[in-house]
């Protein structure tokens, strides 16, 4: 990391000494063309006879000359500083994009090993140890409970990257039909208290909350919220679903009592492969898709997301349909 920080260095310091050149550059030439114009012009004047009749006439014109030739040259030269800076401005701009994707692709490659490494080798384990020792039901039920878990997080991951891949080269078709979002929405909590027994997750559901979407979609994006709560916020402390329907609009929250998400970002936490920058995040498992294709798939519904801050501490993930009649 910090070398490759050094190269970015190198890179931007090369990329502000040649702006730099090139402007310098744009300036002498202005200097210089300007100085010859003016000289040009004493020439023509030194050529007049003083004493001529119309040598009013003859220097003024030259003078007139000589003004819209630095007319002519200090134009041009804005407009070609304008287009210097518009291009700086959108090389920089993309460059630094391209750079910054290709940090945060790296940082989801070593993201991804882990996540993929870890329930693999947990599965592994519990497997081996229900093969070579004799444990009682209860032992036997844990680490069944375990590997169940840790393939269910597997699966989760692959479903996320395979629809992530999809969503991107446009090869997903949605598949719309009137849902019990009530029911779904609870499916979701209890697979998660299944799989988190040790955890707090309150639930208010209104029933018969109906809405026109893509099961398998709406599915994932529900568990990527929760799954983001309990990730974040501390194990101790409870995670709140609410569901209602008012007005034709499906309001679901999901709410953490964690250290929240700073106000600068917000908006970046839905950028794929993001992931804040603190040491409680990069403890955390995760690899940066999960809100990013939340967002998508509620864009998809054509609905809207929002991320608030709960009181006294924690966030609020939001999510707003239209009811299946309304939609």
């Amino acid at each position: 990391m910090q070398l490759q920080a050094k190269h970015l260095r190198y890179i931007y310091f090369f990329y502000w000494f040649l702006l730099a050149y090139i402007l310098a550059a744009l300036t002498w030439w202005f200097i210089a063309l300007n100085n010859q114009n003016h000289q040009m012009a004493n020439y023509k004047l030194n050529e007049l006879n003083p004493n001529s009749a119309q040598y009013e006439d003859y220097a003024s014109k030259i003078m007139d000359a000589e003004k819209r030739k630095t007319t002519q040259y200090l134009g041009e030269g804005s407009i070609f500083f304008l287009l210097i800076m518009a291009g700086a401005v959108f090389i920089f701009g993309a460059v630094r994009n391209q750079l910054k994707q290709s940090q945060n692709q790296q940082h989801f490659m070593m993201a991804i090993t882990h996540e993929l490494k870890t329930p693999i080798a947990v599965a592994k384990l519990n497997l081996e140890t229900l093969q070579k020792r004799k444990l009682d039901e209860e032992q036997q039920k844990k680490l069944i409970q375990n590997t169940l878990q840790e393939a269910n997080r597997l699966n989760a991951l692959c479903n996320n990257l395979l629809l992530s891949s999809q969503m991107e080269a446009g090869g997903y078709k949605l598949n719309m039909e009137e849902t019990d979002f009530s029911e779904l929405v609870n499916q979701c909590i209890h697979d998660f208290i299944v799989r988190f027994p040790q955890r707090i997750i309150q639930a208010t559901i209104q029933k018969e909350v109906y809405v026109m979407g893509d099961l398998l979609l709406l599915q994932m994006a529900i568990n990527n919220l929760i799954d983001n709560a309990l990730k974040y916020a501390p194990k101790d402390l409870p995670i709140a679903i609410h569901l209602s329907e008012v007005h034709g609009k499906i309001s679901l929250s999901v709410i953490d009592e964690g250290k929240g998400i700073a106000a600068e970002e917000k908006a970046k936490v839905f950028h794929k492969f993001y992931r804040i920058g603190n040491a409680s995040t990069k403890s955390a498992k995760g690899t940066g898709l999960g809100l990013y294709l939340t967002k998508k798939i509620v864009a998809q519904h054509k609905g809207k997301i929002y991320l608030t801050d709960n009181q006294p501490k924690g966030s609020i993930f939001a999510i707003q349909l239209n009811t299946a009649n309304a939609s």
